[in-house]
């Protein structure tokens, strides 16, 4: 597998009206797109630092995957997300046949039109992992 470098960092929020005056207003970052992901069950909202995005998720029902990170553990940090140069497809198979745990089987479409598939935590140092390709 080629990373190319970190797509993005996930970050889990209650509220992303709540969230964006920190990140526009203090750090200075400008959020440029934010979009319903409906089969993930969340919302995203994107801020750009240098190369690398910023994700923020929030939950659109109790039942997201986001909501119940949030409940567990609170706002923060959920993802991290790398940029694949030689496909999703192949790099979920390499890790498979190094024994990785995976959460998809295969690439599924997420936010911004990425081909997107995680990583199980329970294999990769307790971070979720995020593989992705445009």
């Amino acid at each position: 597998m080629k990373i190319s470098h970190i797509e993005h960092l996930g970050i889990a929020v209650k509220s992303i009206e709540a969230a964006l005056p920190y990140y526009e207003n203090v750090l200075g970052l400008k959020c440029y797109n934010i979009e319903t992901v409906e089969d993930q069950k969340v919302r995203t909202a994107f801020l750009k630092v240098g190369e690398t995005k910023i994700e923020l998720l929030e939950p659109t029902c109790p039942e997201s995957t986001i909501a119940k990170f949030i409940e567990n553990k609170g706002e923060g940090v959920q993802h991290v997300a790398f940029a694949v140069e030689d496909g999703v497809a192949n790099a979920l198979a390499e890790v498979e046949s190094q024994g990785l745990r995976v959460i998809d089987k295969a690439p599924r479409k997420g936010a911004e039109g990425l081909s997107i598939a995680f990583l199980h935590p329970k294999s990769t140092m307790g971070v979720l992992t995020e593989l992705c390709e445009h």
